[in-house]
């Protein structure tokens, strides 16, 4: 039976089973940005992904994941009445679309080049002249540098995935990647190749963080007891010892 149908059958059977409906999965839906979040065969994991399970674990609240295209992530969790949306950057224009859990990590982009690449300095993008950066395609970085006056195709090498343009990278087929500062310090390590490899050389985006986005109309009481959750885990140390398993 599907999901919707139980909770109208729920609603006709009366308030216990109205609260065994209430008791069913939380939806989550996210995109492929390891170390983060991501697929490996059937499993969905990540540092978010496990951060997330054991907060619905410690309050007993059932969860389902998917991972998704990202635009195709929040269209999902748009339809889903009881849908999570992660790791989902908190902006001024998204306060008043979500309930926030979190923060879940920091969001530091940075610039990058190779490290044994010492002849390459930049201290402003405005110093790029026709060196090139490697940027995934329509992301925030890409919108960000096509707004400062960086031209796709000549100063901007647009990949599909951070794989992609790390690979790129490696073979010197661009001067300059940009990176989440784990995704580097994870790119590195699916390489065999120490996080030193690369040299950050500019900040592009630090200032903001990754959350767990809730429905403004979720039960203001399960955005509690998963904030509630999270916070025990980084007191106990439970958070920090799950973050060293993901990142140097």
């Amino acid at each position: 039976m599907k999901r919707r149908s139980c909770l109208a059958l729920a609603a006709l059977l009366g308030p216990d089973m109205q609260a065994v409906a209430a008791a069913r999965s939380l939806v989550g839906f996210t995109e492929n940005l390891p170390p983060l979040n991501y697929q490996d065969g059937t499993q969905v994991q990540g540092f978010s992904v496990e951060l997330l399970r054991k907060m619905a674990a410690s309050i007993r609240q059932p969860l389902e994941l998917q991972v998704l295209p990202w635009q195709r992530a929040m269209q999902m969790a748009e339809g889903e009445p009881a849908s999570v949306l992660f790791s989902l950057t908190r902006t001024p224009e998204r306060e008043a679309q979500f309930q926030w859990v979190g923060p879940i990590a920091q969001r530091r982009i940075l610039i990058y080049r190779l490290a044994r690449r010492t002849d390459l300095k930049l201290a402003q993008l405005e110093d790029l002249g026709e060196r090139r950066i490697g940027v995934v395609r329509d992301s925030a970085a890409d919108r960000l540098l096509q707004a400062s006056g960086l031209r796709p195709g000549v100063q901007l090498e647009h990949g599909l995935d951070d794989a992609t343009n790390v690979r790129k990278l490696l073979a010197e087929r661009m001067e300059f990647i940009v990176l989440l500062d784990w995704a580097a310090a994870w790119a590195m390590r699916q390489h065999h190749l120490p996080y030193a490899t690369l040299q950050p050389v500019m900040d592009l985006d630090v200032g903001r963080a990754y959350w767990y986005g809730l429905r403004p109309d979720a039960d203001p009481a399960l955005v509690r007891r998963l904030q509630v959750a999270l916070d025990a885990m980084k007191r106990d140390g439970r958070y920090d010892r799950l973050r060293q398993r993901y990142f140097l």
